[in-house]
């Protein structure tokens, strides 16, 4: 695939970010494109390796290598190389409903596993598929293409998220009439309301859910479902229905001082900054607002990234995140190897901008929250934290991260974010439906078959796997509507 030798003459180019110093002004996506030229040389950079991992989804290590959704990553990398755009468009669309998505918020477990990182640097596969799916808009590859033939059957999609658009998608292709349901006052879930603008502009959802509207999909927002939206009205309406609804329930640290005000989990504090900046522009004052607060982050993924760059753009006086576990290697240890996916050091865009603005790296690791400190008023305004060391749990065996005595110091903080995962689906959404819950609080399904304890209710993506990656929503969502597909019409021929 590509050019024979490609990968030997052209090295890995990717768009250039804006500066840090200049990003953090706006809440625009910061990534410039290559040149059309530009990006066909990095298809050329596409071996033909024989055993492409790129597209292979498996488990190596207890971790994914390769794309879940099983993309033909080689395909469409050489139909970049030679310019074949719309075929390009067609190869990729077979297996991912939402590459404009994808190539903006997945971290690429394609690239990782790509057999010129073994020694050298990967083929630009995020990118490319960001150049096919942006050029399919421009040259009119992606407008609606709704079905010709109506099943009669109805589905119902609570939730829409990647998992919830992904179902809707592939059964409205089939002929099904499908109707989404979603509680927030925009379509997207965790898209819209989950990832700030910076990372997903909401321009690029409302793009796809325009197209999905002309192909016969139906939206109800502000329908929370076991609340203000009857399931019984749901269940005599639709042949079939779709749990969809993500992994909602944040964790939580249970500490002295937890009660102060000033404490929040993540998920509240990004939320009300996307719907407050595409409201009025932050200007309705409905936002959590880190302005000249002294920001601590409880939590070192993605999310708290997040915190870390919506904070900066807020104008926060100082930003700390904490990391429970030991900072990684910055190159690969001899038990991480190629395919799997490496354990490296990571400095993602939010901590880049930390870096810039308050000249060092937000993150300390090893170090987690003991105490929160109030002020007279009942606010938080200091924390102390300590650090912790790799211990091994004499009853079960298991390494813990344990406080080390005497490491305790002060910190000040007066606007908290907790950003420390999901527990599992909310409870009262699946007593509405009266399905059962799996020992992790995920909605327990058939393995394979998506199919819930309730007759004729199925269930994909966070909800039914825990939290995890926008692609494996995808595949979820996917594999979901085929199951519900086969169940109605005795056979499906989704892919």
């Amino acid at each position: 695939m590509g050019k024979a030798t490609g990968f030997l003459e052209y090295e890995r180019e990717v768009g250039r970010g804006e500066a840090p110093e200049e990003r953090i002004k706006n809440w625009n996506e910061f990534h410039t494109t290559l040149s059309e030229e530009e990006q066909r040389r990095q298809g050329a950079r596409c071996m033909d390796c024989g055993v492409p991992f790129c597209q292979s989804g498996m488990t190596i290590g207890g971790m994914v290598s390769g794309c879940p959704l099983h993309n033909l990553v080689p395909e469409w990398n050489d139909l970049v190389y030679t310019g074949n755009w719309k075929q390009a468009y067609n190869r990729l669309k077979k297996t991912n409903s939402f590459p404009e998505f994808t190539s903006r918020v997945c971290p690429a477990p394609c690239e990782a596993a790509c057999t010129c990182s073994l020694y050298g640097d990967a083929v630009t596969v995020k990118e490319n598929e960001r150049a096919i799916i942006e050029k399919a808009y421009d040259s009119g590859y992606a407008l609606p293409n709704p079905p010709s033939i109506r099943t009669g059957k109805k589905v119902a999609v609570i939730g829409s998220g990647p998992a919830g658009l992904a179902a809707a998608d592939q059964l409205n292709k089939r002929g099904h009439s499908v109707t989404v349901f979603e509680r927030n006052d925009r379509v997207g879930g965790l898209l819209m309301y989950g990832i700030p603008n910076m990372k997903l502009e909401k321009w690029v959802i409302d793009r796809k859910v325009d197209v999905m509207k002309k192909e016969g999909v139906t939206f109800v927002t502000g329908a929370d479902v076991g609340r203000n939206y009857r399931v019984n009205k749901i269940r005599k309406e639709f042949d079939r229905i779709i749990l969809a609804c993500g992994a909602s329930n944040p964790r939580d640290i249970d500490v002295p001082g937890r009660d102060s005000a000033g404490i929040y989990f993540a998920v509240d504090f990004l939320k009300a900054a996307t719907k407050s900046l595409l409201d009025s522009g932050l200007e309705d004052g409905s936002c959590i607002s880190a302005k000249d607060k002294h920001v601590l982050v409880i939590g070192g993924g993605d999310t708290g990234n997040d915190c870390v760059g919506t904070s900066i753009r807020h104008g926060c006086a100082s930003v700390t995140q904490l990391e429970m576990m030991p900072k990684p290697p910055v190159e690969r240890a001899e038990n991480n190897t190629w395919p799997e996916w490496p354990r490296i050091l990571k400095t993602d865009y939010g901590q880049e901008e930390a870096i810039s603005v308050f000249g060092s790296d937000p993150r300390q690791y090893q170090t987690t929250v003991k105490e929160f400190i109030k002020d007279g008023e009942g606010k938080v305004c200091k924390a102390i934290i300590t650090n912790l060391v790799p211990r091994k749990d004499e009853e079960t065996g298991r390494t813990v991260m344990a406080a080390v005595e005497g490491s305790e110091r002060e910190i000040p903080a007066d606007l908290v974010l907790i950003a420390a995962g999901f527990t599992g689906t909310q409870a009262y959404v699946a007593d509405a439906f009266g399905v059962e819950l799996d020992a992790r609080t995920n909605v327990a399904a058939e393995p394979g078959a998506y199919r819930t304890s309730a007759q004729q209710i199925f269930t994909a993506g966070d909800m039914h796997r825990g939290q995890s990656l926008v692609v494996w929503a995808i595949q979820e969502g996917r594999e979901a509507a085929k199951a519900v597909d086969r169940d109605m019409m005795g056979y499906t021929n989704l892919s």
